[in-house]
């Protein structure tokens, strides 16, 4: 081990009593500032001499600079300058910038000046490594032992070095405050069910929370036995107000809700762009088609016969999207925020949007009438749907009208509306014309066809849940849908054309054990899946429109999309074999969707559209931005799916012993998940009310089998169920089986059946649920 440097002297002060020199204030500062280690009085006056009748001098002097607050002990009882940390010390590890660096603070901080922001070095050892090391490496929530250095960065001024972990600080959770009779302390349930713990709470620890209450709360360090101990942080008023249903989401997935000043400040001080240096699209009757509650509107839509005598029967279609890349730059405050945020999150009752609204619904939503700047792909097909062309514009438009999809539809089904009506000659028909040009071409190139049912939570302005329903479904969707995708390869045939990097949609084909999976599946219904050949969407539609129409149709399309992989985003193309494409990149949301910004950027540098295209730093760093994105969608998604269990479990809070129809949707060791067909709710039927017989999980059949009955409850079937429980908090549903299952072979022990997670108890004298009938 190398021996350790002496500490430096920045020089003497004013002269003793002794004969020596004592230090000067500078001097100790200086001294401490350049000195790592531990640095008592003792240390300190060994350094610069201090003997005899030089102490007590001496000692004044360190009082004086630590009652001026410009030195202060730390955690180990060395001193050290104020604003200053120790070259090694522990740290939190908070959060995460917007370019996704940890970011931490001090442990212990003396003082009344706030803790500086310590930026967390990446570990080189681990990075790419994770597999081959012992420990994970440190994340949010995370303290950690840590080398400190200076980086003489204004914002960053200190950066971590990890040397090692030593536990988790103070915890997060959200959730339910609730008194405890004749007792000073209160309960914390918490809303995530997968905190299986409850917390006490101290009434000094309240911060004016009551009873009911939906609070935040922070962990607070105690003993490893016992109930675990929290503070409330903030509170957001009663549980039961449904609009507190989304907070829960919010907060449980960590999505930023809230802009930060300078956001804001730039969005407020943009201003609208004009026609200098734009193609004038204004003569053009581009429409927006959403559905009637769109909180934005960011793509239009025109075609028309194509008058090019080489291509008789073909059609010119324009897509055009709000150019939101000429008001958010790259590196501005609004781009590193809408980075961290990734997309948009869309919940029943609110939005939390990735750019402010002064840019999503104000600047870059395309309202009729208005001149807007838009960035447009003009594209050229033939009579059978194959493009034979396309061309980018940077323009200004102005929207002819904003019509929902149903009243688009009903024009076409001559049923036509005051505001759609004039529209219906000039502009709707020949839009459906070349939409159905385009089907042909989306026909045979045969992408995967599932048509899963979407189910829509309607909410009064008083955030009151007012039923809910099976949307609609309407082909003007289907037409919307086919224009955006042909937009969307054209961005990545473009951007590929002009050499520049660009974000991928990407989706890989099934992995194969998944294949061999839904192939033992199928041949339990007498269905052939050839899982040894190349595998094509086309070989799961056949085997959907096979079973389309029958009792069995539900279940296959879940077991074929649950066979399906993850669609992510890479700037690394595979393809996207859902589409059946072999280059896709999202362009038309950028309001919306962090990639379709960067898309628009490194079309704008391809097409030299401007100064405000992608830049070097944006464009050698796609990969995180990738890897960051897919994460964010991927929570904004579980996301929206917490709340609306939750709506919905507060909708049928008043309906406990109601009886539902519905289908299993899952099976498990545990029990049966069955999707509810009124409301698309899912509940859950444990294994323990299911009946007296032992069951076993055949994971082929995605089923549970009794072992002396051979009663069956398999994925898909139809059931008849009870509401037990409604727990909105949680979003949990218990249901009570009353039909339903059928009858088949006594389950053996061998295969691919694993024992369930316990016997049911005795139901009626047979020992098995009902038998499916008509009960009324």
């Amino acid at each position: 081990m190398a021996e350790r440097s002496k500490p430096k002297k920045s020089g003497v002060g004013k002269k003793s009593k002794s004969g020596g020199r004592l230090p000067s204030r500078d001097d100790i500062l200086k001294f401490i500032a350049e000195n790592g280690g531990k640095l008592g009085k003792r240390e300190i006056g060994r350094a610069f001499g201090i003997k005899g009748d030089d102490r007590l001098p001496f000692k004044q002097l360190l009082k004086e600079l630590k009652d001026e607050g410009l030195i202060a002990k730390d955690e180990t009882k060395s001193l050290r300058r104020v604003g200053e940390l120790p070259p090694v010390t522990v740290i939190e590890i908070t959060h995460t910038d917007t370019d996704g660096d940890l970011i931490a603070r001090p442990v212990s901080w003396p003082g009344e000046t706030p803790p500086p922001q310590i930026v967390v070095a990446p570990d080189m050892k681990r990075r790419g490594k994770h597999e081959t090391v012992d420990e994970p490496p440190a994340g949010v929530g995370d303290r950690v032992l840590a080398r400190i250095e200076k980086t003489g960065d204004e914002t960053w001024p200190f950066e971590a070095r990890v040397i090692r972990r030593v536990g988790k600080g103070a915890e997060r959770v959200m959730g339910l405050f609730r008194r405890v009779k004749g007792a000073k302390i209160a309960r914390l349930i918490p809303v995530d069910k997968k905190v299986r713990v409850e917390f006490e709470i101290g009434l000094d620890d309240a911060n004016g929370a009551e009873d009911g209450n939906l609070v935040l709360a922070e962990t607070i360090p105690g003993k490893r036995h016992g109930t675990p101990r929290a503070r409330v942080r903030e509170v957001f008023g009663d549980s039961a107000d449904p609009r507190s249903i989304s907070l829960i989401a919010i907060h449980t997935h960590g999505i930023p809700d809230a802009f930060p000043d300078d956001v804001i400040a730039e969005a407020e001080a943009a201003k609208h762009h004009g026609l200098k240096g734009r193609t004038d699209l204004r003569d053009i009757p581009l429409i927006t088609i959403d559905p009637p509650d769109a909180r934005d509107h960011d793509d239009a839509v025109w075609a028309a016969p194509d008058d090019d005598p080489k291509n008789e029967g073909g059609v010119v279609a324009i897509v055009a999207i709000a150019d939101v890349a000429a008001y958010v730059k790259p590196g501005s405050p609004m781009d590193r925020e809408a980075r961290k945020r990734g997309n948009s999150t869309y919940f029943p009752d609110r939005v939390v949007p990735m750019l402010p609204e002064r840019i999503s619904n104000d600047l870059c939503s395309l309202v009729d009438g208005e001149d807007r700047a838009c960035f447009a792909v003009r594209m050229v097909f033939d009579r059978n749907g194959q493009k034979r062309g396309h061309e980018f514009i940077r323009g200004l438009m102005r929207s002819a009208a904003s019509l929902s999809y149903k009243q688009v539809q009903q024009a076409i089904d001559g049923r036509p509306d005051d505001i759609a009506g004039p529209l219906l000659e000039p502009v709707l028909k020949p839009l459906w014309a070349a939409y159905r040009i385009l089907a042909k071409a989306r026909e045979a190139r045969g992408p995967l066809d599932l048509d899963m049912p979407e189910y829509k939570i309607d909410i009064d302005a008083e955030g009151r849940i007012g039923a809910i329903r099976v949307g609609e479904k309407h082909e003007s969707m289907k037409l919307i849908e086919e224009f955006m995708i042909q937009a969307n390869v054209c961005a990545a045939e473009s951007a590929e054309a002009r050499h520049r990097s660009v974000i991928y949609r990407i989706h890989d084909a099934p992995a194969r054990e998944k294949l061999v999976a839904l192939a033992e599946f199928l041949a339990t219904l007498n269905l052939s899946f050839a899982k040894g050949e190349t595998v094509r969407p086309a070989n799961f539609n056949r085997i959907l429109k096979s079973v389309d129409g029958t009792e069995h149709d539900r279940m296959v399309s879940d077991v074929i999309l649950r066979s399906q992989a993850q669609a992510v985003y890479s700037p690394d193309n595979i393809g996207h074999f859902g589409l059946n494409l072999r280059r896709y990149a999202h362009f038309t949301s950028p309001i919306r969707r962090y990639a379709d910004l960067t898309v628009h950027r490194a079309l704008v540098a391809g097409l030299d559209f401007g100064k405000d295209g992608q830049t070097d730093d944006e464009a050698s760093g796609l990969a995180e931005i990738a890897e960051h994105i897919s994460m964010t969608e991927r929570r904004s998604m579980l996301a929206e799916r917490d709340s609306k269990d939750r709506f919905i479990a507060a909708f049928l809070e008043a309906r406990i012993g109601a009886e539902f129809r519905g289908r299993v949707a899952g099976v498990t060791r545990f029990g049966l998940f069955v999707k509810l067909d009124e409301t698309g709710a899912d509940g859950f039927v444990p294994i323990s009310t299911l009946g007296g017989d032992f069951f076993h999980h055949d994971e082929i059949l995605h089923a549970l089998v009794g072992e002396r009955t051979g009663l069956t409850y398999r994925l898909g079937d139809g059931v008849l169920v009870r509401l037990v429980e409604a727990v909105p908090i949680t979003g949990g549903l218990r249901l009570e089986l009353l039909e339903g299952g059928s009858e088949g072979k006594p389950a053996g022990r061998g295969g691919n059946r694993r024992p369930a997670a316990r016997r049911g108890p005795p139901r009626g004298k047979q020992g098995t649920a009902r038998k499916a009938k008509t009960r009324r």
